[in-house]
């Protein structure tokens, strides 16, 4: 395998002149920034054609996917700031930083991430053999995540869930009802406080007629202190509340004043993985109002990138109790884990 250096005065010309020779599919090997004359800066970047790597005996997936791309040195050098020469100095390194970014990671959290693991002051052999392990172990550490029915005795669980309108808050009821009575016994009971959506409370009926459960609706606070006391007898109450927009408050505002404090009940935020990032951030914001306890990831089947869980995790925090895969009752959602989010970030 030989292999073939170019040197430029930017990495952008160094890849240019690679991506020229090579092909776009070009593997980088070796990066290293040169002493330039009279001060100038001057780079060289070892690569390999991709025929050169497939066709070597001696290589393996594990080996191809530590090497960097062409295209994945253009994607850094575009998308991030300050930290290319850094990034440079390892193939291992800027792999992984780019499999963040391409999966809707922060790039500010992507580069704190690898800071705190010291990967910007230590680039040791020794240290690069494990950088993967110290990387994973902070991003472990900043997903929070919480059962949401677990309790330390028998009290009840009064649980709404809030969102914007079509993020799925009806279907995820449906699915924790069918959950919670069919692997955890419990007696559960429905509340709609749903009266804008038409068809919304009939929805929800149509679940609780399956399950053979109670459910009722609550268009005013004294409709649902009524619901509430027909359900003494059940576990776990659920509450369907109607879709607002996060940009209207006052409507926001309506809600909390509907499910106050007083009456004990823990509201829970559903945000749809497939939504841009910058609407979801606006949305955890603006419902933050009503201090939600987690959140609920819904659609992550419907989105192709999932960096957007753990910037929001670092936005607000927040722990993470549940996540949907799809629209089958009472199938597609399950209880979040650091495993199956760490998973979701690195795919």
């Amino acid at each position: 395998m030989q292999i073939k250096k170019y040197r430029a005065a930017s990495i952008s010309e160094a890849t240019a002149k690679i991506k020229s020779s090579l092909g776009p599919d070009a593997m980088i090997i070796s990066t290293r920034k040169l002493d330039g004359n009279k001060g100038h800066e001057l780079f060289e970047v070892g690569a390999v054609p991709a025929e050169d790597i497939m066709s070597n005996t001696n290589s393996t997936e594990d080996i191809i996917s530590e090497l960097m791309s062409i295209k994945e040195m253009i994607y850094v050098h575009n998308h991030s700031e300050g930290i290319i020469d850094i990034l440079m100095k390892s193939p291992v390194l800027m792999n992984f930083y780019v499999r963040l970014i391409r999966n809707g990671v922060n790039d500010r959290y992507a580069q704190n991430f690898l800071q705190k693991a010291g990967t910007f002051n230590n680039h040791s052999d020794d240290y690069v053999k494990n950088i993967k392990e110290n990387i994973i172990k902070d991003i472990m550490k900043a997903i929070k995540v919480k059962d949401i029915f677990e309790t330390g005795d028998n009290n009840k669980i009064i649980a709404a869930f809030i969102g914007t309108t079509g993020v799925g808050k009806t279907t995820t009821i449906a699915k924790l009802a069918a959950r919670l009575m069919l692997k955890a016994g419990k007696k559960v009971g429905l509340i709609s406080i749903d009266n804008y959506r038409i068809g919304a409370m009939e929805q929800l009926k149509t679940y609780a007629n399956i399950l053979g459960i109670p459910c009722f609706p609550a268009f005013k606070k004294k409709d649902l202190l009524f619901a509430l006391k027909r359900m003494e007898g059940t576990d776990v109450i659920l509450i369907d509340t109607a879709g607002r927009s996060q940009y209207d408050r006052s409507k926001i505002d309506e809600l909390k004043s509907m499910i106050a404090d007083d009456l004990e009940i823990s509201s829970h935020l559903l945000l749809n993985v497939s939504t841009a990032n910058s609407e979801m951030t606006r949305t955890a914001a603006n419902f933050g109002a009503l201090n939600f306890h987690s959140y609920i990831f819904t659609k992550i089947d419907e989105a192709q990138t999932h960096g957007s869980i753990i910037n929001q995790l670092m936005d607000l925090n927040r722990p993470i109790s549940f996540i949907t895969t799809g629209q089958n009752v009472p199938e597609d959602i399950d209880k979040a884990s650091k495993k199956k989010i760490l998973k979701l970030l690195l795919n």
